[in-house]
This record gives C-alpha cells, sequence and structure tokens, in this order.
C-alpha cells in the first residue's frame, strides 16, 4: 500500500473516524476517492486525510455540511464564515445566559411561571415593548426624558438568578395601570414644579428629594414627627420649597408640598426602585419610605 492508494479502511484510520462517516462524506463529495480499484472500491491519496482532518473540524465548530462544502470549493473563505458564526453564537450564549437565569430564578425563589411574564426576559422584543409601554405611559409629553432614563431597567445579558429574579417581579409593576398611574401623578407634579420654577434654577425644584434630604437627619436624631424640632424642619422644607419655586412659602405651597409627598408615598414606588437597583446592577440606595412618612407627619402635626 501507497500513500497514494489508501483504502477507506487506512483513511479512517488515519483521520481519526469512522469507515461510516467516510464513506458518507465520500458520497457528498465532501472527500472524493482519488481513484478506484478494479474490484471498484474506493482509493485516497494523503491530501485526503488533510481535507477529511479539515471537515472534521469544521463540522466539530458547528457548521453545516453546505457551508463545508463551500469552503472546501474555495467559493467562501474560513474567515467570512468565522465571522458569522461567532456572531451566531454570541446570541446563542446571550440565549442560553437568560435561559439559566430564569430557570434558576425560578429554583432558588420559587416564582410561578403561571403568574409571571417569562417571555420578558426571553425575549427582546417582549421586554422591549413592555419597558417602552410603561416609559411612554408615565413620562410621554413631560419633557422628561433624564427622569425616565433614571427610571429605565437595563437587563444585563448575562443576569445572575437575583437580577433575573428581581426583573420577574418588576414586569409586574411595569404592567400594573394603577402603579403606572401613580407615577405619571408623580411626573405630572415633578413637571408642574418645573415649569413654575422661576428663571434657570439648579438644582430642579423636586420636592420628594428635598424632603428626604431634610428629613433624614432628623430620623437618624430620633426626632418625632410631632415635636417642636420637626416642627422647625418642615418649617424649612417648606420654605426651601418655595423658594426653589420662586414662591413665598405660604399655605398653597405647603399643600402643594403635601400632595407631592402623598403621590410618592406609594409603596410600590419603593419597590420599584428597589428592584430597578438589583436589575441595573447599581449599588442599593436607603429607603424613601421613613423619610417621606416622617415628611408627611410632620407637615400635618405642625
Amino acid at each position: 500500500m501507497t500513500s497514494t492508494h489508501l483504502s477507506i479502511g487506512d483513511l479512517a484510520r488515519l483521520a481519526g473516524l469512522s469507515v461510516k462517516t467516510v464513506r458518507f462524506y465520500s458520497d457528498l463529495g465532501l472527500v472524493p476517492p482519488t481513484e478506484r480499484s478494479p474490484a471498484g472500491q474506493r482509493r485516497y491519496d494523503a491530501a485526503a486525510v488533510t481535507r477529511l482532518q479539515l471537515v472534521r473540524t469544521l463540522r466539530a465548530l458547528g457548521l453545516d455540511l453546505a457551508t463545508v462544502d463551500r469552503v472546501l470549493r474555495g467559493q467562501t473563505s474560513l474567515a467570512e464564515v468565522a465571522a458569522v458564526r461567532v456572531a451566531a453564537l454570541t446570541e446563542q450564549l446571550r440565549t442560553l445566559r437568560r435561559q439559566r437565569a430564569v430557570l434558576g430564578a425560578v429554583a432558588e425563589h420559587g416564582i410561578d411561571p403561571k403568574e409571571t411574564n417569562l417571555m420578558s426576559m426571553l425575549s427582546d422584543d417582549d421586554r422591549a415593548a413592555l419597558i417602552d409601554g410603561f416609559l411612554d405611559a408615565v413620562f410621554a409629553g413631560l419633557g422628561l426624558a433624564g427622569v425616565a432614563r433614571s427610571l429605565t431597567p437595563e437587563l444585563p445579558d448575562d443576569p445572575d438568578a437575583a437580577q433575573a429574579a428581581a426583573w420577574l417581579e418588576l414586569t409586574e409593576l411595569l404592567a400594573d395601570d394603577g402603579f403606572r398611574a401613580v407615577l405619571r401623578r408623580t411626573a405630572e407634579q415633578f413637571a408642574a414644579d418645573r415649569d413654575a420654577a422661576v428663571g434657570d434654577r439648579t438644582p430642579r425644584p423636586d420636592a420628594v428629594a428635598l424632603a428626604i434630604e431634610q428629613a433624614r437627619p432628623a430620623l437618624t436624631a430620633g426626632v418625632t414627627p410631632d415635636s417642636p424640632a420637626a416642627a422647625t424642619v418642615a418649617a424649612t422644607l417648606t420654605e426651601r420649597y418655595a423658594a426653589m419655586l420662586g414662591r413665598a412659602a405660604g399655605a398653597d405651597v405647603r399643600t402643594r408640598l403635601a400632595e407631592r409627598l402623598a403621590t410618592a408615598a406609594d409603596p410600590r414606588r419603593q419597590r420599584y426602585l428597589e428592584l430597578l437597583s438589583v436589575v441595573n446592577g447599581w449599588p442599593a440606595e436607603e429607603s424613601q419610605d421613613g423619610p417621606i412618612a416622617w415628611s408627611r407627619a410632620a407637615l400635618a402635626a405642625s
């Protein structure tokens, strides 16, 4: 036997494949025989070993037989095929990571798939539609693009189980018409304060942020909302809010401030912020519920 007259068995042994597989590839024309013996048996040359090993490698990389044939015939380059394959594998990996995260969330957090929109995590289109619908319902026409961005969930391509669980809970809030109405009212109040402000004020008027800033030190110090010290804080809060609006600190400003805080006191708002931080991978912030409730009580008592 010479290297130019390999039998199909010899070729299979040298290439590390079964005779059946070599025959299959040969029948497809991927590794055609060089000649046939007088008895009709296939004979291959040494180049067939290299060609067959290339076929084996390309198949192991996930290329289909038609693509392998085009590469062998020089109809497309391996570099071009590799670029397309890399893009496809990247998308497959992203999908697999999402699937793993969903299954991990279901397994670890006891999520009921019958009551949760799992497709909002698995499907980019479903997720985008849910987020866009939410943002449009809350912020459309108010000129608050920056605020909208700060409240936009962005699930990473490779979420962990905690992020997956947070996202699945978040979808319930995103689709909650009642919660959308609360945030819409909050956004309208914020926009009204912005429009009522005199001149180009920095920072923009934000009653909720101002109340939290004023209340946290009082809470830390153990000041009760019905104490004289709390009345002083409430008066300062009202005055600072009025100044941001460019108005006198009268009863109308106080009422306006109380309305802003009442809207912000919805517990779903705080839960949304907590879930948003988890999904987006942001550092957890202190709860706003306590300072908002304290400010409301201090205003009511003073």
